[in-house]
């Protein structure tokens, strides 16, 4: 196993080579690991897993109810709840099941709620109900005023989407996946196999997986295709103190649209509040900025959705893209005669499907001629905690008394120690950048943004920062990392 950012690739020809390093390629890389018997080689264009739309969105675990029944999307989502439940509580990724409400403020809305509960048990989910205005209230008390009722999907969940993204390729990486970060693939020749192209080399393969997000259609038709085109849809979110989240309960969400499920307002596992996304269709793949007019139409929404929340201040502002293809469903397609397999249009519900997903791939390659040999299961992982739901550790005094760097606090905020960062720094997937820490520890996510504890934290990331094939220097002011907490 490897894990490289820079040099040369290398010579060997792989059996499978996954472009995209982000929630599903990951998956995919995991999955795939698990057959011992196939070298896999998994390539990243930027300088970390799940750099992309997997960083930047709503953070939810769907149950599916909404999906268009008898659609592969329908289906995989449906798989892939049950799947990454079962895998988050085996790994320690936080959940919670707060459930949502899908809120009708006019008659139009009101009347189409019986229809979407239909919807729902088509697809398999028969636990919603209709709820009146008065058992609406008396579940979200702060909500807006006007609304006439709502039906209530209690499966809904809030999950932790850069742990279980990080989870999958620290087992990938863990059971043999080659990791090499810093790759954009700019050309793929077919010779006896794949040759990608990239910014660090060539790398040989024998299939190859296509799960390049936003740029998957562009990858696609450097293998001939043109079967779908990505449309960036951006979606800006506010992300609102700790301190507003005691004013929802549940995910609220609008009636959905063509365009989506709207803009909802849904409280986050890290104790935060989010509203959003906006969805707009743009010709830039990398437009993640927000924008005023953006932040203002989800202010407006928001404060008839819930007035309270608009008194609470704003910690954070970010802005993900979506791989929008005009399609009601996943562009997942086999193409055996050139050992190839493209997983495109994969959108909001691509973090909840990864795992069946990656399953589904992993059959289109079988199908496709690729021996994927026994079953052998990776080793079991325990991700550090980032959810306010679970004991965190400057919350266990046992955890502080045999390592007393759980106790030393850096960023207050976020509550994030010295031993986290120490942990992050030296595990198997070390982040090379303070965003990437970030993602791993929460460090600077908070109130302040780093404004307090910004220079102490660079200074441990910089004193601790990974080289190429090693491992990071974590000695830190408290000497060797214990690896507790750690992938």
């Amino acid at each position: 196993m490897t894990v490289t950012a820079e040099g040369p690739l290398p010579a060997r020809t792989y059996d499978v080579a996954i472009v995209g390093a982000g929630v599903v390629g990951c998956a995919i890389a995991r999955e795939l690991a698990r057959r011992p018997r196939l070298s896999v080689a998994l390539v990243e264009a930027q300088d970390d897993v799940g750099q992309g739309t997997s960083k930047a969105n709503t953070a939810i675990l769907h149950t599916g109810f909404d999906a268009a029944p008898g659609t592969l999307e329908a289906r995989l989502v449906r798989e892939g709840y049950d799947r990454l439940s079962a895998y988050a509580a085996a790994c320690g990724i936080p959940v919670e099941r707060v459930g949502a409400l899908l809120v009708a403020w006019d008659e139009e809305q009101l009347a189409a709620l019986p229809r979407l509960a239909a919807k729902a048990a088509h697809n398999g989910c028969d636990e919603t109900h209709l709820l009146d205005p008065d058992a609406l209230y008396a579940r979200e008390p702060r909500l807006g005023p006007g609304a006439l009722g709502a039906l209530h999907v209690p499966g809904e969940s809030i999950i932790c989407p850069w742990t279980t993204t990080l989870a999958y390729a620290t087992q990938a990486v863990r059971a043999g996946v080659d990791l090499h970060l810093n790759s954009p693939v700019r050309h793929v020749d077919r010779e006896g196999g794949h040759r990608l192209r990239t910014a660090r080399g060539t790398l040989h393969a024998r299939h190859l997986v296509n799960a390049a997000g936003l740029h998957a259609d562009t990858l696609d038709r450097l293998l001939g295709h043109d079967d779908f085109t990505v449309t960036p849809r951006r979606g800006q979110l506010l992300v609102y103190d700790k301190l507003a989240r005691p004013l929802v309960r549940h995910i609220l969400l609008p009636v959905p649209t063509a365009l989506g499920k709207g803009v909802l307002v849904a409280p986050t596992v890290y104790g935060n509040v989010l509203l959003g996304p906006t969805a707009e269709d743009l010709d830039d793949k990398r437009a993640t900025g927000s924008t005023a007019d953006g932040l203002a139409g989800l202010r407006e929404r928001g404060r008839r959705v819930l007035p309270a929340l608009l008194e609470e201040e704003v910690t954070a502002v970010y802005a993900g893209l979506r791989a929008a293809t005009g399609q009601e469903d996943y562009r997942i397609a086999a193409h055996p005669e050139q050992a190839y397999v493209t997983v495109g249009g994969i959108r909001s519900t691509g973090l909840t499907a990864s795992m069946a997903i990656a399953a589904h791939v992993t059959g289109l390659l079988a199908e496709s001629g690729l021996d994927l040999g026994p079953v052998r299961e990776p080793e079991p992982v325990t991700m550090p905690n980032l959810g306010e739901a679970f004991p965190r550790p400057y919350q266990r005094p046992d955890l502080i008394a045999a390592d007393p760097e759980y106790g030393a606090l850096v960023c207050h905020c976020e509550r994030v120690s010295r031993g986290e960062i120490r942990d992050a720094l030296a595990s198997l997937l070390p982040p090379r950048s303070l965003e990437g820490l970030r993602r791993r520890t929460r460090a600077r996510a908070g109130r302040c943004q780093g404004f307090y504890c910004g220079a102490a934290v660079r200074e441990l990331f910089e004193r601790g920062l990974p080289r190429d094939g090693e491992p990071a220097v974590a000695e830190l002011a408290a000497g060797k990392p214990s690896g507790r907490g750690r992938p």
